[in-house]
């Protein structure tokens, strides 16, 4: 979408007012909506769909898609539930949102698996189809909670739903019978009723259709059947909720101000994907990479997949052993090697990742956290691969650590991973996770020539001597040259035994060896040199020189909760100062001095202090850890509460 789009959104408002006869349209600046049904029943696509229609209209989102970890869970059981939840607002937010403001759920076990969620006053449209016997049963209800509405609803004799708003509609009848002339099957005419609950959702919150009609055109042009039919029962969803006396309000959520330039809807898996083929393009290497399908990660495999005219090659690894190794032999042969993966992906590659280490070659490893240990849950969100970043390799084998703050900084994550492994010649960590990978929010395209050059700088001639010593080190970086296979003179051997210093002969020199180790440590610490200044987020002043007497740092996919949480903080008059991680190893130079500025540090992690621990250990600051490993994002108002109780603390200190 463009910042001009707003007069596409004012054209739609204008269009909407002047057909919603008789109906209250109610201004919000924020709502949260989550679509919650069965894994079969299209939660993702039908909260993907009105994500991009909320894209075009100019709304601030961010989404959080809730998968089960079941291939296929049994049809109509809580483990089988799946949710999409978007948060969309007339002003720049951060989070998909603590609780939702509106569910609709598509069946009995959805209902169940998301009441506990919903505030007091929620509204909840519900399917009544599904809630028979059977389903109620496989939910776990003793009974139909929808039967002890009727003329009690508002009330405590509503039953367990007496405290929302609640909207029985037969979804999937009137989807059947909207789509009945279509000739298709009681059972795939049932399929259309998740774009009939997009229909109505769309008037609810004045979305515009334009979007989803073209894109089900597409999506379905070899059916014409299938293709007519969804997009009958997505208008008929929309002529439902502008028709019917059961939604007597709809809702207007305006466009957010954005800086001009072009934006699109983006997850931080394409993202990733995005920044790695930018980063071969401002480089000019072609990118290899090896790699073996694991959730989340498998979506930039089938991305980078798509673009080998930029130069792009994937290897599908028969094992994530093999995806490594044959990205490392790519790097050695002067591509831009990458591997992807998850937690336990890391810990089978972590012998490879040591060989990249020793013989110093580029490669980004990218690590898509998910929570564990072992299998662990795959398709729900984790920080706990810190520490095996940092230490999961045998020996001493230090490498950097980064790490993206949102699903489009993942793009500038991919560039900076890219940066550090060509230039200090090192295998690169980039941490991202979950909660980032499927999450969306918009993203300001950026022009190409505005990115930065990397530069491999190849070694093409002898360097000592009339010979080539490929351990000769960069005064400045301290590394290695990159010698292309076949260039003329300079050939030479790698491997994974210790290399003598500048010759790179194999070594058992007990002096050479600890001069090795010293020196691949001071050339990871000599990244830091090129990182800028930390921006300490301190409305009240400098740090140590202002108001705020608490700091709360973090990493990841924390920047959101946390600014969040910051946000609430502060509109309640108090003063707070904040500062977000990208690399992780190693810190910035001025970080130490930044943590000692004020009296009260505060670590928020989807862990049980892996952040704090090393904050602790380097610094000796008190890092106290607000830890939460729950496999979904850090509620901000819960972070709000443990900020605002640990400044109580120091306050009755200072007292």
């Amino acid at each position: 979408m463009r910042c001009g789009s707003r007069s596409r959104a004012e054209a739609q408002l204008n269009r909407r007012g002047s057909t919603t006869v008789g109906k209250q349209v109610k201004e919000l600046d924020r709502v949260v909506i989550r679509f919650a049904g069965d894994s079969g029943d299209g939660m993702q696509l039908t909260g993907d769909r009105f994500t991009q229609e909320s894209a075009v209209f100019g709304n601030d989102l961010v989404t959080l898609p809730n998968f089960p970890a079941e291939i296929r869970a049994p049809q109509g059981t809580l483990p089988g539930v799946s949710s999409f939840q978007v948060h969309i607002a007339d002003h720049t937010i951060l989070t998909p949102g603590d609780a939702p403001d509106v569910l609709v759920a598509m069946n009995p076990a959805a209902l169940k698996a998301n009441l506990g969620d919903l505030p007091k006053g929620a509204a909840i449209i519900v399917d009544t189809h599904d809630f028979t016997a059977r389903n109620l049963q496989k939910a776990g209800y003793d009974a139909n909670p929808l039967e002890a509405l009727g003329d009690a609803a508002g009330s405590d004799q509503a039953g367990p739903l007496g405290e929302y708003q609640v909207h029985p509609v037969d979804l999937t009848g009137m989807t059947v019978e909207a789509v009945k002339e279509y000739g298709l099957s009681r059972k795939d005419a049932a399929r259309a009723k998740n774009m009939f609950a997009l229909g109505l959702l769309s008037w609810m919150y004045g979305r515009p259709t334009e979007p989803t009609v073209s894109f089900l055109e597409k999506r379905f042009a070899k059916v014409p059947a299938i293709r007519d039919a969804n997009i009958a029962a997505f208008k008929a969803g929309w002529n439902f909720g502008e028709t019917t006396e059961a939604f007597a309000v709809s809702y207007e959520v305006k466009p957010a101000p954005m800086t001009p330039g072009t934006y699109r809807n983006i997850t931080g898996n394409l993202a990733l994907a995005y920044g790695l083929v930018a980063a071969g393009v401002r480089s000019g290497l072609p990118v290899f990479l090896g790699s073996y399908p694991i959730t989340p990660a498998s979506d930039i495999l089938h991305e980078l997949s798509k673009h080998k005219a930029f130069g792009v090659t994937t290897f599908q690894a028969e094992d994530e052993i093999a995806g490594v190794g044959s990205a490392i032999g790519a790097s050695f042969a002067g591509a831009l090697g990458v591997t992807t993966t998850s937690g336990p992906g890391i810990a089978l590659k972590s012998e490879a990742i040591g060989l990249a280490v020793m013989t110093e070659l580029p490669l980004v490893v990218v690590d898509v956290q998910r929570g564990g240990p072992s299998t662990g849950l795959p398709t729900k969100t984790e920080q706990a691969d810190l520490l095996q970043a940092r230490y999961g390799r045998n020996g001493e084998a230090p490498l950097p650590i980064i790490a993206p703050a949102s699903p489009g900084d993942c793009f500038d994550a991919a560039l900076e991973a890219a940066r550090i492994a060509v230039t200090y010649r090192t295998p690169v960590m980039l941490l991202s996770d979950g909660y980032l990978a499927n999450g969306s929010e918009p993203w300001a395209i950026p022009a190409v020539d505005e990115l930065p050059v990397i530069e491999p700088n190849f070694a093409t001639e002898v360097n000592h001597d009339g010979k080539f010593w490929p351990y000769q080190r960069d005064d400045a970086t301290l590394a290695r040259p990159w010698a292309v296979p076949g260039t003329p003179g300079l050939e030479h051997r790698i491997g994974g035994l210790e290399k003598a210093d500048g010759h790179g002969n194999i070594s058992y020199d007990p002096a050479n060896h600890d001069l090795m180790v010293r020196t691949r440590a001071a050339k990871i610490e000599r990244i830091a040199e090129s990182l800028p200044p930390l921006v300490v987020d301190d409305p009240s002043g400098p740090p140590g020189a202002g108001a705020a007497k608490v700091l709360v740092i973090g990493w990841g996919s924390t920047y959101g909760p946390i600014g969040a949480a910051i946000r609430q903080v502060r509109q309640a008059g108090f003063d707070v100062a904040q500062v977000h991680l990208r690399h992780l190893n190693p810190f910035p130079k001025d970080l130490g001095d930044i943590l000692k500025s004020y009296d009260k540090v505060l670590v928020p992690e989807m862990n049980m202090g892996q952040l704090s621990m090393l904050l602790r250990s380097k610094y000796l600051v008190d890092a106290i850890g607000f830890n939460v490993v729950r496999g979904l994002p850090i509620k901000a108002a819960e972070l709000a509460d443990a900020i605002t109780a640990l400044m109580a603390d120091r306050t009755e200190e200072t007292h």
